[in-house]
């Protein structure tokens, strides 16, 4: 599946959101007393989770974006080498 430079630059920005987002409940989760255990595991696992998903959307993203330009890069030297060929055969 291709996915497209508006699309992957879609992804660095969810996953980009995601690290701030959970960066300040980290932060906020640090500053909360008085809460059970079970508040903290729970929130923690939250975290946890959504950062791992943040890792993965961004390497995604990252990965398609330099697809996208070794593809362009490849067609440029392509399509050159192309009208040599073809100028040189009389097509």
């Amino acid at each position: 599946m291709r996915i497209t430079r508006k699309i992957a630059a879609l992804l660095l920005a969810v996953a980009g959101w995601n690290v701030v987002t959970y960066a300040t409940f980290i932060r906020n989760l640090a500053r909360t007393e008085g809460r059970p255990t079970g508040f903290y595991v729970a929130h923690t696992v939250l975290i946890v989770v959504n950062l791992a998903i943040a890792a993965v959307l961004g390497r995604i993203g990252w990965q398609a974006l330099k697809a996208e330009k070794a593809e362009r890069a490849g067609a440029g030297e392509a399509g050159r080498g192309q009208d040599r060929d073809e100028v040189s055969t009389g097509r």
